[in-house]
């Protein structure tokens, strides 16, 4: 897609297949730029009118400058249509004729190199070279005219696919022939497993997040689905042209933003296996396995954090246990709907006559302000009221404080019913006390949700379950092995005290749904809000099988000492201080100074693309996260990642120094000159004041004057400042504007800074730096 600089340019790529007919014809485009450079000869060569060098693959030849000229000439009578038209322009139909004109005059420019393969006196060369223009007749010649975001830029591509195995003109193979058979997916799905594993290996040689803009996509696409089948060829051929330059890329080493994503080898392989089975595991009837085996691996993992044996559902006569949800919102969202259900419950056994409407609009949950926002939005769709908490020095839910507001909410009338606290909070990884919260809500009798997301998953170790004390006054608990378990997502795991409480409050049984096997058997329809369920838990199987426990924990302590290390180099550079206590792998960090240095700082890393990280408040402060992700992260991406700080960090002071020293420097000169230039006005003020002895009125000539000269020596300074600011790097001008991070007021700036009107000059000093 093209920038908004690039208003009346078009481009476009000749892609040439792997044809054998037509080898010795691409030869005369592209041999010399392969003799240079290696080029591969299905690559597209790219040529922009706007430029007199090519910008792609290929050559700058009279073939070239020709096919330069056709697409012009055809496009520019086709600048009329509409935005979404995605016809070919009017002309292209002549393509062939073009192409057999292109093929002459290279074999005769090319007919003296040696090993050309064509003698321009030869008489049977010209039915060759038409008889291969033939083959781009009837080839499929793809034309596709895509308009960007500014009404007049568009640009056009021309594809020639002749590739005589796998052509889209191809009788043997069309488009239609209709969905993948089991030949073609052993073919290609043994080319995924490739190019999933070759993007591993190499995702450290990508920028980690995409440089595009916001509707990227839409203009690249067509606006309807293909009526017929397209091969798979093509559609993995879209995939990197259109889909991979708009990926994050959360597996990056130098990524290090939220919390991880898990991702392994195992865990991709047991997703393809449950794709493949495709069973939709809602009850134990409808795939007996599904629903066991996920009961078991709850027990396996509840074991191994250390949750007590009430959470599991293997002891004799327990009545807890676990399921796999999709999320941890999905984990908060069913133990409030349970608290909600289990609390209307017992009211409505004391006062049989109120309603539930009446007891709901006086239920009240209470959470601290570093929970995760998804308490409030479970708050929000179970309509009842949240009530969020300070915490303490340490970003923690206070005991006292929560006694203090649940005693106040009953004196008022309300209801306190549901406590969420967090182990690892998403701000700074903090955690609250469990056992000191726990012993409030058993004595209120109100239901304690503990979320730990991210820290349950490090329980694994037993050096890390100190944290979870108290966790027997819980009566819901969750963490995500996609998190922190090289699991990928979606895999969430919730565990109860009372499996039952959950269930009441969700259980919806109709006559299709039943089984005879109901009464001894787990139906997990009932324990989430969705009915359809994948099999989860075959790839949690497959990862634990495949790592171990030792495995596993041996990952975890990984990201820990990665994340001490980062921290300890932090607190050797002065500039820098550490905000949060590092337990696990995040480290939060600031640049001493305003929130406002900080910010530019954060934004100008991530627009450079070396490094993703996002924000946090903290006390009002704002902190920038770092968070160790990458599955193989090591010394040395933590030592890029503190080096590519200090550098921005560095360059970020200067500027701010020198920006200023400017300041003042401009604030004394223009006081200098305003004290001048009064004391000049005044010395001849005074002089007429002599002259005439009568009291002039304020919008007299001399006042209106007197203000068009002051006025005149602003306007002058700003254009000395303006000149400065001119000369200043985009670094000094980025950082001075954080709005800058947006790519397309760089791009407006880029092109303003080419123009040298006096207009666009005055346009500079008015805008702010």
């Amino acid at each position: 897609m093209q920038s908004s600089s690039d208003k009346n340019s078009e481009s476009w790529d000749v892609g040439w297949g792997c044809c054998p007919q037509l080898k010795d014809c691409q030869r005369f485009f592209t041999q010399k730029h392969e003799r240079n450079s290696g080029h591969h000869e299905t690559s597209p060569l790219r040529f922009n009118n706007h430029d007199k060098n090519r910008t792609g693959g290929g050559i700058e030849n009279h073939s070239a400058v020709k096919m330069r000229r056709f697409i012009r000439e055809s496009v520019s009578s086709d600048t009329t249509k509409s935005k979404r038209d995605m016809s070919p322009p009017t002309g292209i139909t002549n393509l062939t004729n073009l192409v057999k004109e292109l093929f002459r005059n290279d074999v005769k420019s090319n007919s003296s190199e040696p090993n050309s393969g064509y003698d321009s006196d030869s008489k049977d060369q010209w039915p060759t070279c038409t008889s291969r223009a033939k083959v781009c007749e009837k080839s499929r010649v793809e034309v596709r005219n895509f308009h960007s975001m500014e009404k007049s830029s568009h640009e056009v591509r021309v594809s020639f696919k002749t590739d005589e195995k796998n052509s889209y003109a191809s009788e043997k193979r069309e488009d239609s022939k209709g969905p993948m058979d089991s030949k073609e997916w052993r073919r290609v799905g043994k080319e995924m497993v490739d190019y999933i594993a070759n993007y591993l290996d190499t995702i450290g040689d990508l920028r980690v997040t995409p440089k595009v803009e916001p509707g990227y996509l839409r203009p690249q696409l067509p606006d309807r689905a293909p009526l017929k089948s397209e091969s798979w060829d093509r559609i993995m051929s879209d995939f990197n042209e259109f889909i991979m330059p708009g990926i994050t890329h959360w597996q990056h080493p130098r990524f290090h933003a939220y919390f991880p994503s898990g991702v392994s080898y195992p865990s991709i392989l047991a997703d393809m296996l449950s794709d493949a089975i495709g069973c939709i595991g809602f009850s134990w009837a409808a795939s007996p396995a599904c629903t066991e085996l996920e009961t078991i691996l709850l027990d396996w993992v509840g074991r191994a954090i250390g949750l007590p044996e009430a959470f599991l559902s293997s002891p004799v006569n327990s009545k807890g246990g676990g399921v796999i949800q999709g999320s941890a919102s999905d984990c908060v969202l069913v133990s409030l709907l349970a608290a909600r259900f289990h609390t209307i419950k017992q009211v409505k056994q004391k006062f049989p006559q109120q309603k539930d409407a009446e007891i709901l609009s006086k239920l009240m949950a209470y959470c601290s302000k570093e929970a995760h926002s998804c308490v409030e939005k479970a708050a929000m769709i179970g309509f009842v009221k949240l009530r969020i908490l300070d915490t303490d020095k340490d970003f923690r839910m206070e005991g006292s404080v929560l006694s203090k507001a649940i005693q106040e909410d009953k004196s008022m009338g309300l209801i306190p019913f549901f406590v969420s606290t967090t182990l690892g909070t998403t701000s700074c990884c903090s955690f609250d006390p469990i056992r000191e919260i726990g012993e409030i809500c058993e004595k209120e009798q109100v239901w304690l949700h503990v979320d730990a997301a991210y820290a349950g998953n490090a329980f694994v170790c037993p050096e890390f379950q100190y944290l979870l004390k108290g966790i027997e006054y819980a009566s819901s608990f969750n963490t995500n092995p996609n998190k922190f378990m090289l699991v990928n997502f979606d895999c969430s795991l919730l565990w109860v005290r009372d499996r039952f409480k959950l269930t009441q409050a969700l259980v919806v049984d109709p006559l299709y749904l039943q089984h005879s096997y109901s009464d001894n058997a787990i139906d997990y329809r009932h324990w989430s809000v969705p009915l359809s369920r994948r099999f989860r838990a075959l790839k949690l199987w497959f990862v634990i099988r495949s790592y171990g426990i030792e495995g596993l924990q041996k990952y975890v302590r990984k990201h820990c000492r990665l994340a001490k290390y980062f921290e300890r180099i932090m607190l050797r550079d002065e500039r820098f201080e550490i905000m949060n206590h590092v337990i696990l792998g995040l480290v939060c960090f600031r640049l001493k100074g305003t929130n406002d240095l900080n910010q530019k700082l954060l934004s100008s890393i991530n627009a450079s693309g070396e490094l993703h990280m996002v924000p946090a408040s903290m006390n009002d402060k704002f902190v920038i996260r770092f968070c160790v992700c990458a599955q193989n992260a090591c010394d040395e991406d933590i030592l890029f990642a503190y080096e590519t700080i200090s550098q921005f960090a560095t360059k970020l002071l200067e500027v701010m120094k020198s920006l200023e020293v400017e300041k003042l420097e401009a604030q004394a000169l223009e006081k200098k000159e305003k004290k001048m230039l009064i004391d000049e006005v005044g010395k001849e003020k005074s002089t007429k004041l002599e002259e005439i002895p009568e009291v002039k009125d304020e919008k007299s000539p001399d006042s209106k004057e007197e203000n068009e000269s002051v006025d005149k020596v602003i306007v002058l300074d700003r254009r000395k400042k303006a000149s400065l600011r001119y000369k200043r790097s985009f670094f000094v001008r980025m950082v001075s504007d954080p709005k800058l991070y947006n790519p397309k007021i760089v791009k407006a700036l880029s092109t303003s800074n080419d123009q040298t009107s006096e207009e666009n000059e005055c346009n500079e000093i008015l805008s702010p730096i």
